[in-house]
């Protein structure tokens, strides 16, 4: 057997190196690629100031439509809903705070624009529901013929049952059905000077105002959203835009505000194909508040 040569030697243990190197080096971008921890309230997000930012935590961003964000009551959950550029098929998706990080999952297809109650018990979606159960959410239930002829996208409640829901045709206004002896009772027009396409009506737990959007003169292009508070005797203050810091010549619309009240979310539409979820703070509602 011939004796190994010192450079054939020397040859190998730098290849062998080298491969350790690159094994080490594609590891690490490896990790570098994957989606980063998410650790801390509003799923991890440094939180805006006046000024809207993308709310884009792993996973969302502008480059798909995903909107329709909100949290339950108890800031654990946040729910969203996405749109696959790719089949055009909708899903409802959650980040779920466990053992202090928030991880990813699909509940299902999406059904209506979903928004919870003040309560966290009823996920409102459109002409139906679903009730929270130890297993998670039930199966989908029907709000019954009293909402059966409205074209219903949002439909969502007070911290007494009031709902407030949008009809989707050209000049409908918002609607409301107050819960009375454990009933609801016929739709009623809001009164306010709505414009056009009023839709995706956000009502404050106490219904001390009303967020919305709507197409009309008054805004800075496409849909808007405007709000209007209630007044001392009860009846609904003159519809407010909420300003060029929110609204752009792009579409706005499908406002919520984060339950601890210090947060206003919205879609902000960029394409047919792009919509993001924006964040700002919700001192820009006590701003617009009539003195």
């Amino acid at each position: 057997m011939k004796p190994v040569s010192i450079n054939i030697v020397i040859k190998t243990v730098i290849s062998i190196a080298l491969l350790l190197s690159f094994t080490t080096m594609s590891s690490k971008s490896y990790a570098h690629d994957k989606s980063p921890v998410l650790e801390g309230p509003y799923v991890g997000q440094k939180p805006p100031g006046l000024t809207p930012k993308a709310f884009a935590p792993s996973g969302l961003s502008t480059e798909r439509r995903d909107h329709s964000g909100f949290f339950t009551p108890d800031m654990k959950e946040f729910y969203f809903t996405r749109r696959n550029n790719n089949d055009k098929k909708w899903s409802l998706v959650v980040f779920k705070s466990e053992n202090s990080q928030w991880r990813e999952s699909v509940v299902g297809p999406r059904v209506g624009r979903p928004i919870i109650t003040p309560d966290g018990k009823i996920m409102h979606l459109g002409k139906h529901y679903k009730q929270r159960t130890e297993a998670g959410w039930s199966e989908l239930k029907s709000l019954g013929p009293l909402f059966k002829d409205f074209r219903i996208m949002r439909l969502m409640s007070s911290s007494n049952g009031t709902y407030y829901f949008d009809e989707a045709n050209e000049s409908g206004p918002i609607h409301y059905s107050r819960l009375i002896n454990g009933k609801h009772e016929k739709p009623k027009a809001v009164k306010i000077d709505f414009g056009d396409w009023n839709a995706h009506p956000f009502i404050a737990p106490d219904e001390s105002y009303l967020i919305w959007d709507e197409q009309g003169e008054n805004g800075y292009g496409g849909s808007d959203l405007f709000i209007s508070f209630r007044q001392e005797d009860g009846s609904w203050g003159t519809s407010i835009n909420l300003g060029d810091t929110i609204n752009t010549s792009d579409n706005e619309g499908g406002a919520t505000v984060t339950p601890d009240g210090k947060y206003l979310f919205f879609n902000r539409f960029i394409s047919n194909e792009n919509a993001g979820m924006f964040w700002v703070d919700a001192q820009i509602i006590k701003t617009l508040r009539p003195k």
